[in-house]
């Protein structure tokens, strides 16, 4: 093994790690996440840090070593603080809804889209025209988030539709007299 990881993960109290050959899991506070890893990279752990290292110089090692460490910082940050994704509604009549667990979206349909939310995934309303998505596993926050949004993208002449918070949306001008 040539080059120990630049950045070691920091784990913070409350934590546990357990590591088997090409498999890590991680439990904290917020619940447990497990992923599997290329069995080429090394992943030590020592003092409250976990240290991933790669076997050679080459391209394909040295991008596995960089989705190796993002992957397990990802898992570690999630079962701490969690992670969200905020969406904003855009358009007059189009507003969101809580029916128990799911979300129900009235965006321009002659019918309302109800989304179920995927095991470990919650949904919230703070206001009719913004939905948060959360969860300790990115992946799946990012997904859900990116399916509620491709049920009305943002069209570029109103900027109506369902947008990421901070999104910036291209506008186009429409036809000319």
């Amino acid at each position: 093994m040539s080059r120990i990881g630049r950045r070691p993960i920091e784990l913070p109290a409350g934590v546990q790690v357990a590591l088997s050959p090409g498999r890590v899991q991680v439990t904290g506070p917020l619940g447990e996440l497990a992923q599997d890893v290329p069995a080429r990279m090394r992943i030590e752990q020592t003092d409250g840090e976990i240290v991933v290292s790669r076997p050679t110089e080459r391209g394909e090692d040295r991008a596995l070593h960089g989705l190796t460490r993002t992957l397990i910082a990802n898992m570690v940050e999630g079962v701490t603080k969690g992670f969200e994704k905020r969406l904003e509604i855009q358009g007059v009549g189009y507003r969101a809804q809580l029916k128990g667990t799911d979300l129900e979206l009235a965006v321009g349909y002659s019918h309302p889209v109800v989304i179920k939310p995927r095991p470990g995934i919650t949904f919230e309303v703070p206001t009719p025209t913004e939905v948060v998505v959360k969860g300790i596993d990115k992946q799946a926050v990012g997904q859900t988030a990116a399916e509620i949004r491709k049920v009305r993208p943002p069209e570029p002449y109103k900027g109506k539709g369902i947008r990421y918070r901070g999104e910036h949306v291209r506008r186009k001008v429409g036809k000319r007299a």
